[in-house]
């Protein structure tokens, strides 16, 4: 049994199984801190692949059921990228620049037809914007408040020169939540010199030409630079206006 790109068996289980435990394992003796979360992390995408890769057929074949999983994988995005950026209910704030800067641009490729309103074209596209908002927010927003906590006193020297709280706020942390930007940018900038990322890939295996393959890849690319732009953004005002918080309370945000 093989796919396009792989030969699928026991082998190849096996051999992702060593990654893993690979990863786990440097991160450990590194001391990152990680290496739990490493083995976790691929026990769960495991089971969750696979239990996609079983309903998917009965998922994509109904409009309602695609619409309800695109709302599971924003609760699911919302959820990881709170977790990382701070702790308690206020984490779901998170949710807001998800939903606001992916479902928009999946909403308007579906009025413009430029996606067709299928499953099977629905919840690729979906997936990778949501994916790149939910990135971009927990970079954003941990970038942010880190900044925050770290620069108390020019937060308070702002106040007492008479800003705005969220003024001072803006002024402390908005560079530093600009750089979650960074990573898309990068990939953008060298796509087809150094990387030849999923989507054209998939589109290419899948029988297509490379040309649409290198249209598709683009679209991709510049879809995600809209949607991260958009979900940092509002991630950067969300902490300007208190709604998330570091650990450590600042001033500015109290209230």
């Amino acid at each position: 049994m093989s796919s396009t790109m792989l030969v699928l068996g026991p082998k190849l289980w096996v051999a992702m199984a060593a990654l893993a435990a690979t990863a786990a394992a440097v991160a450990t003796l590194g001391r990152l801190g990680h290496g739990r979360q490493i083995l976790v992390a691929a026990g769960r995408a495991a089971a969750q692949l696979t239990a996609v890769s079983l309903l998917i057929t009965a998922i994509v074949a109904s409009l309602w059921a695609t619409a309800g999983f695109v709302v599971l994988m924003c609760v699911v995005a919302a959820g990881t990228a709170g977790r990382r950026i701070t702790s308690g209910a206020r984490g779901w704030w998170a949710g807001v620049p998800i939903v606001a800067g992916s479902l928009a641009v999946v909403a308007g490729l579906l009025v413009a037809g430029l996606v067709p309103a299928r499953g099977i074209a629905v919840i690729p596209v979906a997936g990778i914007l949501i994916g790149g908002a939910m990135t971009a927010t927990s970079l954003a927003g941990r970038r942010a408040l880190d900044e925050l906590t770290g620069r108390r006193g020019e937060v308070e020297a702002a106040l007492a020169l008479g800003l705005l709280p969220r003024d001072a706020v803006l002024l402390v942390c908005r560079s530093a939540a600009a750089q979650a930007l960074i990573p898309a940018l990068d990939q953008t900038r060298t796509v087809g010199l150094v990387t030849l990322p999923g989507a054209f890939v998939g589109v290419l295996l899948g029988g297509a030409s490379p040309l649409a393959a290198g249209i598709t890849q683009l679209f991709v690319l510049i879809g995600l630079l809209a949607v991260e732009a958009v979900a940092v953004v509002i991630t950067v005002e969300l902490v300007a206006r208190g709604r998330l918080r570091p650990a450590e309370p600042v001033p500015a945000l109290a209230g």
